[in-house]
């Protein structure tokens, strides 16, 4: 256990999980830590998260962050669903939709009334009975209470970065440009007492965020920590990423996943241009042919030149060791095909913060964060890793992966659903039982049966509960507008804020 009192905080890293530490570490108890922020401009970050997940909108809650405030400072536009194309075979596409679809009982939930009226020759759809799938099809947007409606965001990166510096180092972050030549540590306890730059500049602490990136300076070279690969699992191992113009009239309120022979490709649309990329597994696909690719299929000019990233999806074995906490890229990578991967940074920060080690570093706290941590990403992965298990294609990189053997804690849940429609979570988990339904139904698992109760119901109060949901869906979606039309009046962003010069990437 560490007994020192915890006064010195030094983020080691900048790019969105330095930041978001920072932030919320000077923001929340700005009267009692020191928060330095050590960030080289020499050193380009990854810079391809643009997508969110509904819990974004928790943390700025906790941050005291308005929301059109942040809207417009990151040429931000709205997110109801991701759009999943081709990944059960070409040609196919179904809505992974935010928020509750339809109403159950405490027993039995929505899934197996609508399940049973498929049963009763009654034709629908389940995303008929979502608000969000609706106005995504519609490409529409408003914010409403009746039907309430849940959404997150896709946002420029690198503004979101420049916002939260803006707002939040008055609260006392101390920022310094340079690079890290040297970390020292205690000689007998292997605590990390202070990091030594090029220059010779010494920056002392306590307790120490590794935001280094995939590279984990601290976490992984300084304390070996030790990794857990998951490329068993997640086979896709490269992405090229892109920036390319607008080409459409308004920015569709979702974010596209198109499958493709070797992985998968991303489409995200901000107010001011389109953030691209394509996943793929190397041993299936060229680095020059993932190029290729991706500059013939995404239909528009790009605003900059592409540039790579590998990544090795997985985990540290300890996301909390000693006195350094590893974030964001440092503390493991599970690719963006929902989105996460900004708000694991976020709940892994709002989770620090919470248990925070003031008076010195117990082994208890660490265990329960490094617990919590293992579990959530455990949980994403598993997520992921049923988009890629459950397809139909015959490209040889998607039959392995439906081929594979899965981890327990997954195949449980896709046998529970097959055997009798059951989806279950614990209170923590990111993804509510809706988006494990809507992802098993769209990748094509189906039930071999449901729960009975929807059976004491005759037909027409089965339709009865089934208009009574959908009415207020169908009532409410014809009276938004399009995206870019709630955007113009509500969150627009400044010109100088679209054409703001971008940091060049670097591998």
């Amino acid at each position: 256990m560490g007994t020192h009192r915890i006064r010195k905080v030094v983020v080691a890293g900048g790019g969105t999980a330095g930041w978001i530490a920072a932030s919320a570490l000077a923001y929340q108890l700005k009267d009692q830590l020191e928060v330095t922020l050590v960030e080289s401009s020499a050193i380009a970050t990854v810079g391809v998260g643009e997508a969110t997940v509904p819990p974004i909108r928790n943390f700025h809650r906790f941050m005291n962050i308005d929301e059109q405030e942040f809207l417009r400072a990151v040429a931000g536009t709205f997110k109801l669903s991701i759009s999943f194309e081709n990944f059960v075979r070409p040609g196919h596409r179904y809505i992974h939709p935010f928020g509750i679809t339809g109403k159950g009982t405490l027993v039995a939930g929505f899934e197996h009334f609508w399940l049973d009226s498929l049963r009763r020759g009654m034709k629908s759809e389940l995303h008929n009975y979502s608000l969000e799938a609706m106005a995504s099809l519609g490409n529409q947007f408003a914010l409403t209470d009746e039907p309430e409606i849940n959404y997150a965001y896709h946002m420029d990166a690198a503004l979101y970065v420049k916002f939260l510096r803006e707002k939040f180092q008055p609260c006392g972050i101390r920022q310094i440009d340079g690079k890290i030549k040297e970390v020292r540590q205690h000689p007998e306890s292997g605590y990390v007492e202070a990091l030594v730059l090029e220059g010779g500049q010494v920056i002392e602490g306590d307790l120490f965020i590794d935001c280094t990136g995939f590279r984990g300076l601290l976490i992984e070279q300084t304390l070996e920590t030790g990794y857990e690969d998951w490329h068993n699992w997640l086979p896709c191992d490269r992405a090229i990423a892109l920036q390319t113009k607008s080409v459409d009239p308004s920015p569709v309120p979702y974010t596209r996943a198109i499958a493709h022979e070797a992985g998968w490709r991303w489409h995200i649309p901000v107010q001011h241009r389109v953030g691209c990329g394509l996943v793929y597994d190397s041993r299936h696909m060229s680095d020059d042919e993932a190029q290729a690719k991706l500059l013939r299929d995404v239909g528009a000019e790009p605003v900059r030149d592409p540039w790579p990233v590998r990544f090795r999806t997985g985990r540290r074995l300890k996301a909390w060791n000693k006195n350094v906490v590893a974030l964001g890229l440092a503390s493991g990578f599970i690719e963006p095909l929902e989105s996460t991967s900004i708000h694991l940074a976020m709940s892994a920060v709002m989770q620090l913060v919470e248990l925070f080690p003031s008076e010195g570093i117990p082994d208890s706290l660490v265990r329960i964060y490094n617990d919590n941590c293992r579990r959530e990403l455990e949980h994403v992965r598993d997520f992921i890793i049923l988009h890629y298990h459950a397809n139909q294609r015959d490209e040889p990189m998607w039959k392995g992966c439906r081929e594979m053997s899965l981890p327990d804690s997954l195949q449980i849940r896709i046998d529970a659903w097959r055997d009798r429609a059951h989806v279950w979570r614990d209170q923590s988990e990111l993804f509510a039982t809706t988006s494990w339904i809507h992802v098993l139904l769209g990748q094509g698992v189906m039930p071999k049966q449901h729960h009975p109760l929807p059976r004491e119901l005759s037909d027409a109060d089965l339709r009865r509960l089934l208009d009574s949901i959908r009415g207020p869906i169908d009532r409410a979606v014809p009276r938004m507008p399009l995206q870019q039309v709630f955007i113009d009046r509500y969150c627009k962003a400044a010109p100088e804020v679209w054409n703001m010069k971008r940091p060049t990437a670097t591998a």
